[in-house]
């Protein structure tokens, strides 16, 4: 028996060897295994990009060949750009316009370099859908707009050289920017867009206003708010009859272009598509430009601010989200999901359901057939849609957090797993089989919590990356919702953007700092960084290009582009405070901006680019053209005007009256006067010396008991009428500064500029109800056929003018999110401008 126990232990022995060896190879093959599938993964993720890129490519090479067979021949350039340059003089501060060098190309080389550039007028075709989602939506429409040459490389101070032959057309055309509301009451007031913006139908706009005609005195007697306002038609008048209604002019609006973007408080707002075009929004407007070819093209189905955007993992369809407005109805928040190629709405979710706005919107990332959106609702709730179905069934829905919630997204890799964050958190969510969320909150241990985590980001093996207020990166294991790894004071600041990289790096963006630090996979600093521009702003969102392009949306409302090495150069400028002035030039394609921001800039109507910016050092409220285009006037909030050369951009002249803002500028026609109107309701008049560089007052005009709003230069420039704050129509004696008190003797006067919406050849733009302050701007043509007008509900309306009959039809347009400040004609009246008041928007319309 002793015998036979010994090789049985011994037998019992190496069958345990055994069976750990055994154990030690299966644990080693598991975890090869589990890397090779982690490895898998990340390569079939990869392939899956490159086949939705190929996908997207061929969508957009097919769209493109539509357009090709459906445009006309481009006809030969009828007009050539002007050239501003100047040989004397710095500004005093130069912003927002520095371009390295290293851009300068054949291609990209500025128009306003050589006189002998010249911008071809370009139009063309609506794109067509040409992938798998080709129906249209009324809610959507499509806009083309190839600009001859990209935005100018502007140097700090242009160099002087001869005008082109003038080819356009010098009138004389209205260049103050009028308003009637108050600085204060603009700040307090909901704005809201109404309707459909691609809704180009008939509105009335009158019979509003209770309307009387006499027709012995040749006067119509209307009621603003219950005031009476008699307005004395010409003496050739012919009867009018207040009930007939006046048929919509024949021409059209479109929208041909979007300056301008929302980037000072707005997250997730700034993606590439496969095709090349960057898409981002700005007012109630998604842009899709392609910033090589400078065109643009709109999707316009929403009817308020859009808050946020979020890609599809097939990267054609688009999810957008809204805030809500001021009508219960047109305007309630929602979210739009809708096709980038054709640009028809595919689902609209979230009407009855969402309260505040969208701050945030998130496609699963697995197949795109989720998607979950977060409401700004005191709650802060988390809703999961299965967009697709055909009831837009809300899968879940539950409180996100009590804190406020910046971020939302769907885990790459795990198909049920999304995450949020916000002040004082970061969340990790379960989608489970029944449809519930389950949340775990981010474990900060004994670490500093950041007041805001502020962004999110994956990493090819799955972890989850956050950047905080406090300028850290935080890793966040798959699966856990602990701490693997902190990365302190990587920015002075808060970290607004994290961004991912093709090649496992991952780019870090400083909302304070402006700096763009370059880490590897394993968030290692690399040295390579790069710093914006100050005048720019912070960095709000990085999103990767191709090759090593990137774009960057700033915190100061602008777009650039660029890499690491060699920097960046704006694609997109913008105003990022309130904007009300806006002024055609008198005879070229170009307009000037001033708002609240202390920015004057100039632009170019055809190229859409900024020819130069300028720090003013004072908040403007309106700005005008002299009529030979060789100043700029503008009036700040101060009481203080300041003239510029436009060339140059020197300051010729800075005067102040009255310590209330300059509400409107005009220069008379024959451009040896300048009127001002201001809000201690006082119209100042000043002589103009030495082509505009010397100013000396000729006196003010006392007769008003409101702030003054609106006011017109008469075609001899002997006479100025105006409108104030009740709803007066006055006329006064420019020389003497007196007011003419018998109105009938001014009623066959003709006045040069159609600014003032209180005349008899505009009283039927005012719409029903009226209370005198809806109507900010009216504009007419220069060729006498239209009138525009800009007011509180975010609509630019186009008439046939004159405006004589109460009831007016009107084509009706939308787009901005705000009050429209000001509408313009250009000087070939080919185009219309409107600028919006708080979503800071310029909106250029192509008249068909």
């Amino acid at each position: 028996m002793m015998r036979l126990e010994a090789p049985e232990k011994q037998h019992r022995y190496h069958n345990l060897l055994d069976d750990d060896h055994a154990n030690e190879m299966l644990e080693g093959e598991g975890a090869g295994l589990a890397a090779r599938v982690a490895e898998l993964e990340v390569r079939c993720a990869r392939q899956a990009e490159e086949l939705l890129c190929l996908r997207s490519t061929l969508a957009d090479a097919l769209r493109r060949l539509n357009a090709l067979e459906g445009r006309a021949p481009a006809p030969a350039p009828a007009h050539r750009n002007g050239t501003y340059t100047g040989t004397t003089g710095t500004p005093t501060r130069e912003v927002r316009l520095r371009q390295p060098s290293y851009r300068e190309t054949a291609k990209r080389t500025s128009s306003y370099g050589s006189s002998a550039s010249s911008l071809p007028q370009r139009r063309g075709p609506q794109h067509q859908s040409t992938g798998s989602l080709q129906s249209d939506s009324p809610a959507s429409s499509s806009s083309l707009s190839p600009a001859p040459s990209p935005s100018p490389r502007a140097t700090p101070a242009p160099h002087l050289a001869p005008h082109p032959s003038q080819t356009y057309r010098s009138r004389n055309n209205s260049t103050s920017s009028n308003q009637s509301a108050s600085a204060t009451n603009a700040l307090t007031k909901r704005w809201n867009s109404t309707g459909d913006f691609n809704a180009q139908g008939l509105l009335p706009s009158s019979s509003t206003h209770t309307c009387q005609y006499n027709e012995e005195e040749g006067s119509m007697r209307m009621f603003l708010r219950g005031r009476p306002v008699v307005l004395y038609g010409p003496s050739d008048q012919d009867g009018l009859d207040p009930a007939k209604v006046a048929p919509p002019p024949q021409s059209k609006l479109k929208l041909e272009w979007v300056y301008g973007y929302r980037g000072k408080d707005c997250r997730s707002n700034l993606y590439l598509l496969p095709t090349g075009e960057i898409v981002y929004f700005v007012a109630a407007v998604v842009v899709l430009m392609n910033v090589e070819e400078q065109c643009q093209r709109h999707y316009t189905g929403h009817t308020d601010d859009v808050k946020c955007l979020a890609i599809h993992p097939n990267k054609l369809i688009v999810a957008s989200g809204q805030c809500a407005g001021h009508d219960r109805v047109d305007a309630r928040p929602h979210v739009r999901v809708w096709n980038s190629v054709s640009l028809a709405t595919l689902a609209v979710l979230g009407g009855g359901q969402l309260q505040r706005g969208v701050a945030g919107l998130a496609f699963s990332r697995a197949d795109g057939a989720l998607l979950a959106a977060l409401d700004e609702a005191p709650d802060h709730t988390i809703a999961v849609w299965d967009w697709q179905r055909p009831d837009k069934h809300c899968l879940a829905e539950t409180k996100c957090s009590v804190d406020t919630v910046v971020a939302v997204e769907f885990h790459p890799l795990d198909r049920n797993q999304i995450v949020t964050c916000g002040k004082n958190h970061i969340a990790f969510w379960t989608l489970d089989q029944t449809n519930m969320l389950y949340k775990r909150m981010g474990v900060f241990e004994g670490r500093d919590k950041p007041k805001y985590v502020t962004c999110l980001a994956f990493n090819p093996n799955g972890d989850v990356l956050s950047g905080d207020s406090n300028g850290n990166i935080i890793v966040w294991g798959r699966g856990t919702n602990t701490i693997a790894k902190l990365v302190r004071g990587v920015h002075e600041g808060p970290v607004f953007s994290l961004c991912c990289l093709k090649d496992g790096g991952v780019l870090s963006g400083g909302g304070k700092d402006g700096r763009l630090v370059m880490f590897d996979s394993e968030l290692n600093a690399t040295g390579i960084e790069n710093v914006i521009e100050g005048h720019y702003g912070g960095v709000r969102v990085v999103a990767e290009g191709r090759g090593s392009q990137l774009y960057v949306g700033t915190t100061r409302n602008c777009i650039l582009h660029g890499d690491l090495q060699l920097g960046f150069s704006p694609a997109v400028l913008g105003h990022v405070e309130e904007l009300w002035g806006l002024a055609a030039h008198p005879s070229l394609p170009q307009f000037v901006t001033a708002g609240w921001d202390r920015l004057l800039q100039l632009w170019d109507g055809l190229s859409h680019s900024t020819v130069w910016s300028k720090d003013i050092e004072e908040r403007a409220q309106c700005c005008a053209w002299s009529r030979d285009g060789g100043a700029v006037a503008v009036g700040c909030l101060s009481g203080r005007w300041l003239v510029f050369d436009p060339h140059s951009r020197e300051l010729l002249a800075s005067h102040h009256d009255g310590c209330e803002p300059i509400q409107t500028i005009q220069y008379s026609p024959n451009n040896e006067m300048v009127a001002l109107g201001s809000r201690d309701n006082f119209i100042y008049v000043y002589q103009v010396q030495d082509s505009g560089a010397r100013y000396s007052r000729l006196g003010k005009c006392l007769g008003h008991s409101s702030y003054i709003t609106h006011l017109d230069w008469s075609e001899d420039s002997q006479y100025i009428r105006s409108n104030s704050g009740d709803y007066e129509l006055l006329f006064w004696n420019a020389t003497t500064c007196r007011q003419i008190t018998n109105p009938t003797s001014m009623r066959d006067v003709v006045w040069s500029t159609s600014s003032c919406p209180i005349t008899f050849h505009t009283l039927g733009v005012w719409p029903e109800n009226a209370d005198g302050t809806d109507i900010n701007s009216c504009t007419r043509s220069n060729d006498g056929r239209l009138v525009a007008t800009g007011d509180d509900f975010g609509k630019v309306k186009l008439f046939a003018y004159p405006v004589t009959q109460p009831k007016s039809l009107s084509h009706a347009y939308g787009g901005h999110s705000s009050h429209v400040t000001c509408v313009r004609f250009l000087s070939d009246d080919s185009r219309l401008l409107s600028a919006g008041g708080l979503d800071t928007a310029v909106l250029q319309w192509i008249l068909d």
